[in-house]
């Protein structure tokens, strides 16, 4: 596997929008932007914002900048902010992925789906089949939101293995190995957008069938829980997983968001770990808000 190339977008990134500069790129790579959001909550874009995906929704209330001493940016700081933020960007599609329904992960997707409707963007959301037509189907009504129009597959969701589309991005729901509050066993998602494959691990232990999703569906990036604590794998498994599905980049994510995880440690005892058993995969370690170009081959 090659060694990606990352354009940094730098602390910069933490102010208002703005359109982000192009890398140099190795023959046939495609650009990928992330941006994270701080805990489990990040946003991957393709070029020109044609096609945003969020994964999970836990925003204007996500603690994760304090113990990093960063601000958090105004337009991460409110609904209407993020609202404006998105329109600003006039994407084709905006898709909202739900991995599971634990507070630092939901606790703003509701007022998102409902603001984001509510100012004509263009949004669908995913996620687990019972959470999307039984754990959510009273609040998504309580909100004035048609789950048939919002939900992806006509309202059904996913199970694993199940797939859907929304704009140009393709999903196929995977498991995790975590809780749910309502119930539905939590997932992970692969998600194909602007020529990549992307893994999102969702809050999950480190299991062995992630071998076989990694054979199965191939995916380029990686992007995996690390925080360890009471609630998921720790940075040196997160970097045993990304060995283990044989991606080509990981990035660790869902550290420094409250106080029974690691924090910042987790990202560069992430990077260190994978150095030692998986030298051949790249990774970013981000600072919450930033926003990063990455340079990554197509999927096959």
């Amino acid at each position: 596997m090659v060694r990606r190339s990352v354009f940094l977008g730098g602390l910069a990134a933490l102010g208002a929008a703005v359109a982000f500069p192009l890398p140099s790129f190795a023959a046939g790579h495609v650009s990928l932007a992330m941006r994270w959001y701080g805990g489990g909550v990040y946003e991957l874009a393709t070029p020109g914002d044609a096609d945003i995906v969020l994964v999970d929704a836990w925003i204007w209330n996500n603690t994760g900048f304090a113990r990093f001493n960063i601000p958090k940016p105004p337009e991460l700081s409110s609904a209407a902010n993020y609202v404006a933020y998105l329109k600003a960007r006039n994407p084709k599609s905006i898709l909202v992925l739900l991995t599971h329904d634990h507070g630092d992960h939901s606790g703003d997707y509701i007022e998102l789906l409902k603001a984001l409707t509510d100012a004509g963007l263009p949004v669908k959301t995913a996620g687990h089949a019972e959470l999307m037509r039984v754990g959510y189907v009273q609040k998504f009504k309580d909100a004035g939101l048609d789950p048939l129009k919002l939900v992806v597959n006509n309202g059904q969701g996913m199970n694993f293995g199940g797939a859907a589309t929304a704009g140009n991005v393709s999903l196929r729901l995977v498991p995790a190995v975590h809780s749910n509050a309502s119930g539905p066993p939590p997932a992970g998602f692969i998600i194909d957008m602007g020529g990549t494959r992307v893994y999102a691990s969702g809050d999950t232990d480190e299991f062995g069938d992630m071998a076989l999703i990694g054979r199965r569906y191939r995916p380029v990036l990686g992007v995996y829980s690390a925080g360890g604590g009471p609630y998921t794998m720790n940075p040196e498994d997160a970097a045993d997983a990304a060995r283990m599905m044989a991606v080509s980049y990981a990035i660790p994510v869902h550290y420094g968001h409250n106080p029974l995880v690691l924090g910042p440690e987790a990202g560069n005892r992430f990077k260190v770990a994978l150095a030692k058993i998986a030298p051949n995969i790249g990774t970013t370690i981000f600072v919450p808000g930033q926003r990063a170009v990455l340079s990554l081959p197509p999927a096959t």
